[in-house]
Parts: C-alpha cells; sequence; structure tokens
C-alpha cells in the first residue's frame, strides 16, 4: 500500500470546499492519512498556492497556507479545524503558524496539499517552508499529493 492524503470533503482534482476558504470558515478541512511507510519517522504537510505566482497584481510566488512537520508517523484521520498531536508548524506566506484557507483574488487557483513521508525527525524550529524542504532532502522515502481547485465568484 502506498501513502495517501484523503479529505471526506474534497475529491482530488476537484473543487475546494467553500466552507474552508476565506468566504467560509476559514478553518482546516478534515484529511485522512493512510499507507505510512515503514521506516518513516515523521510526516510533513505542505499546502500551497503555486498559482498566487500567476496572479496580474501578484504575490509573485507560491502562497504558503499551511506546514506542519514532525506530525507521528501512523494511519490517521485528521478532524477539521485541527492538528495532530506532536505536530509542529511552520511559517506560512502570512508570518504565522495558523491555517489560511484559499482565497484567490482572481483566477482559478489550483491548492495543493503535499504530504511526504521522512526517513527522520526535523531537528528545526519555527521553520520557513524554504527551511522545511532544504531540512527533507535525502529523508524523504515517499510522497502523495491531493489537489483542488477554488475561485471566488460575484456571489461570495
Amino acid at each position: 500500500m502506498s501513502l495517501e492524503l484523503t479529505s471526506s470533503v474534497m475529491s482530488n482534482g476537484g473543487e475546494f470546499p467553500k466552507d474552508y476558504t476565506c468566504n467560509g470558515r476559514n478553518v482546516s478541512l478534515p484529511l485522512e492519512i493512510s499507507g505510512v511507510p515503514i521506516g518513516a519517522q515523521s510526516l510533513v504537510l505542505i499546502f500551497d498556492d503555486p498559482d498566487a505566482a500567476k496572479e496580474p497584481a501578484g504575490f509573485g510566488r507560491t502562497y504558503d497556507h499551511w506546514i506542519l512537520y514532525n506530525i507521528p508517523p501512523i494511519d490517521q484521520k485528521i478532524p477539521e479545524n485541527t492538528i495532530p498531536e506532536g505536530a509542529k508548524f511552520a511559517i506560512n506566506s502570512s508570518g504565522g503558524t495558523n491555517y489560511v484557507g484559499p482565497c484567490p483574488p482572481t483566477l482559478r487557483h489550483r491548492y495543493s496539499f503535499r504530504l511526504y513521508a521522512l526517513g527522520s525527525v526535523l531537528e528545526i524550529n519555527n521553520p520557513t517552508k524554504e527551511q522545511i524542504v532544504q531540512a527533507m532532502q535525502g529523508q524523504i522515502i515517499e510522497q502523495t499529493e491531493l489537489y483542488s481547485y477554488y475561485e471566488q465568484t460575484e456571489d461570495q
């Protein structure tokens, strides 16, 4: 069985549920992790928006919405608006550590949840995504992605 990340409220490649965006309650959606490989010592979850770099009045780079690291390496369900016990937060593009839901100014954006199984626990404090990615080098055992799309409409 390979590493898998799913959500009960969103299908892979589907539409991002409004309830978990800036137009809704803006809380993290429920996630389920399965197929954690033998030998994994920790998991990393990166939720970002690579399309933010393409905005006309743009952010100029990928927007990091939510980053968790040192997630216990077990199959688990993560309820909405919670984090796994023992997990740590990295700094998002807003300068905080909280979940920031999709809120694209224009255009339809692709949102990506990438889950990494690592062969080590990351010994790092208050990192940015760039520091997490650097610390993961040579440690990735397996990875998977859950992605979706969201676009604000006139009625929101």
